[in-house]
């Protein structure tokens, strides 16, 4: 094997913690000083003048506030330092078009996070086939899942090794997300066949060859049951609560009970999401998707005082819908693992691809008699087929037309047009 075929690859790997009481208490400490460190710097990079906002005048900055507030100090040194780049990189994606500007994070709407930017200092073991013990720099040694094989020990090389973590809260406890990097081969380009895909709400996947993948309820009745049980209870809760008024202990205990049952759902939708993607991606070549501009489709109906919308009960459903299955986020699992298995992902106009007949080309009104049921009205071709398939034959067609809006390129992330630089970025 050549040196030319390897390249390096950054895998993620997460994994839940078994923490104790206290060990919880300190990682939120933690989470909680790293965000008001990025509060911190946001204001001092607001505060200085252009000269002054480098990173050493930075690194200066956060040492000082480390001995001046003792609620930063809870804060690992090296995870203060993780914060400050991450702040400087964000800068740069502003500047090039990729992102919007940092803000400042508020405590509601920001993920609970804290960076171990070493590798050497998580002393990871596999105690027995389902813990490992992993080392949290100032919470002590903590067990995790272990689910899947990590670099560590002997298996541990320059090619193949733990780089560092990151521990994340959701709502079913604290994660720990290993950053592994390791040297693969270069794939060779994927010879599978080429493939169309339809998205929808009652079929999720149908593919131009007939192929369909189809899931169930993400909850369990018992589960629906519990979860209406808790809504009803939070908003029983709420009533009693002033404008303005704190939430109470219980309500907020109520909200994150909710938070636990509609997070089980999701995991199981990304494992749905992971398993159909990585079984398309390692079975085609070139995998065709609509273009599809989903914030627009999940706008609401409502309308405005003077020109009210119609059906807008049945337009808000259909919006919840379209939410639960993220189309968004299928499409971009299928964009790097297609890219990791030799393949390519291209982009068609979605307009017309569920009206039009795969077979004989033409765009008749009614061929569309039901959701699943296509029916041709041209009486020279009058074929009959799901509506399903026929919308990926089509996305598939205008593929193999020269039609489409993305080359096959396999990268994970589109860039945004490039703008203008804030004038008061730098």
């Amino acid at each position: 094997m050549s040196q030319g075929t390897l390249v390096k690859r950054q895998f993620g790997h997460r994994a839940r913690l078994a923490l104790s009481p206290a060990g919880v208490r300190a990682a939120d400490d933690q989470a909680h000083a790293a965000r008001t460190m990025w509060n911190l710097l946001h204001a001092w990079w607001r505060m200085m003048p252009k000269e002054k906002r480098t990173l050493p005048h930075a690194d200066a900055a956060i040492r000082q506030a480390r001995e001046d507030i003792d609620f930063l100090a809870v804060l690992p040194a090296q995870a203060a330092q993780a914060v400050l780049k991450t702040y400087f990189q964000a800068w740069k994606n502003c500047w090039d078009g990729r992102t919007d500007a940092p803000n400042f994070k508020g405590r509601p709407r920001t993920v609970m996070s804290v960076d171990i930017p070493q590798g050497r200092d998580l002393n990871i073991v596999r105690v027995h086939r389902r813990w490992g013990m992993v080392n949290l720099p100032k919470v002590g040694r903590v067990r995790f899942r272990w689910t899947k094989d990590l670099p560590v020990g002997k298996r541990a090389s320059a090619k193949n090794r733990i780089t560092g973590a990151r521990l994340i809260k959701d709502a079913l406890g604290w994660h720990i997300a290993f950053r592994v990097q390791t040297l693969q081969r270069r794939p060779e380009p994927h010879q599978g066949p080429d493939i169309g895909i339809d998205v929808g709400v009652t079929v999720p996947v149908a593919l131009s060859d007939g192929e369909t993948y189809e899931h169930g309820a993400w909850l369990t009745e018992e589960e629906k049951a519990r979860l209406l049980h808790l809504e009803q209870r939070a908003a029983q809760r709420k009533q009693h609560r002033k404008r303005g008024e704190r939430t109470s202990r219980r309500l907020q205990h109520t909200y994150d009970q909710i938070s636990g049952v509609r997070a089980k759902a999701k995991r199981r939708a990304l494992d749905w999401q992971h398993k159909t993607t990585t079984a398309i991606a390692r079975t085609y070549g070139t995998v065709v998707v609509e273009a599809l501009t989903i914030t627009n489709m999940v706008k609401s109906a409502k309308g405005t005082v003077e020109e009210p919308g119609k059906n807008v009960a049945q337009k808000a459903g259909l919006n919840r819908s379209i939410s639960q299955e993220a189309w968004g986020r299928t499409v971009t699992m299928l964009t790097y693992k297609t890219t990791q298995h030799g393949g390519t992902l291209v982009k068609a106009p979605a307009p017309g691809t569920s009206r039009r007949c795969s077979a004989c080309g033409f765009t008749t009104p009614g061929s569309r008699e039901s959701q699943a049921v296509f029916v041709c009205k041209n009486p020279d071709c009058g074929w009959s087929g799901n509506a399903d398939h026929n919308a990926a034959r089509n996305v598939l067609h205008l593929y193999r037309m020269g039609l489409a809006l993305v080359p096959a390129a396999g990268r994970a992330v589109v860039r945004r047009a490039k703008r203008v630089k804030p004038a008061a970025a730098r």
